[in-house]
């Protein structure tokens, strides 16, 4: 009897198929690069939540413009040894970025963020502002 030479292609499409699906049952899937993010709606402020791992405050910048919160992440590793003496060098330089566009308007001069263990926290409590563009200091 002989072998489809399909069968193993269709199986890897049907695993693939089903990582997608769960992937977007767990929330969505991941773009390298995407900062994960929860947005919590609470009575008088959105709470946003987000995990940068490997980051010092002072790596992240924070803005929030017309609605749209604007997270931007980069982490520069420094060299402890010249370039010719690594065997293998994966640590170099991570950007990371993600853009929450917020349903309601926010109290801007309100807005609070604060980072500790990786884990980003940034309030934003609920009200309208005529105020373009507020950069977000992180404590």
């Amino acid at each position: 009897m002989r072998r489809n030479p399909f069968t193993e292609i269709e199986e890897l499409l049907d695993r693939l198929s089903q990582q997608v699906e769960e992937g977007m049952a767990a929330g969505g899937l991941q773009v390298p690069g995407a900062v994960a993010v929860d947005v919590a709606d609470t009575d008088g402020e959105y709470v946003v939540t987000a995990d940068l791992p490997g980051y010092e405050s002072d790596d992240i910048d924070l803005t929030l413009t017309d609605g749209t919160l604007r997270l931007e992440a980069t982490r520069r590793d420094h060299a402890a040894f010249d370039d010719d003496r690594y065997l293998r060098r994966e640590r170099t330089t991570k950007s990371a970025s993600r853009r929450i566009r917020l349903p309601e308007p926010v109290d801007e001069d309100g807005v609070a963020a604060g980072f500790e263990n990786g884990v980003l926290t940034v309030r934003l409590p609920k009200e309208s502002s005529d105020e373009d563009t507020k950069q977000i200091d992180i404590e």
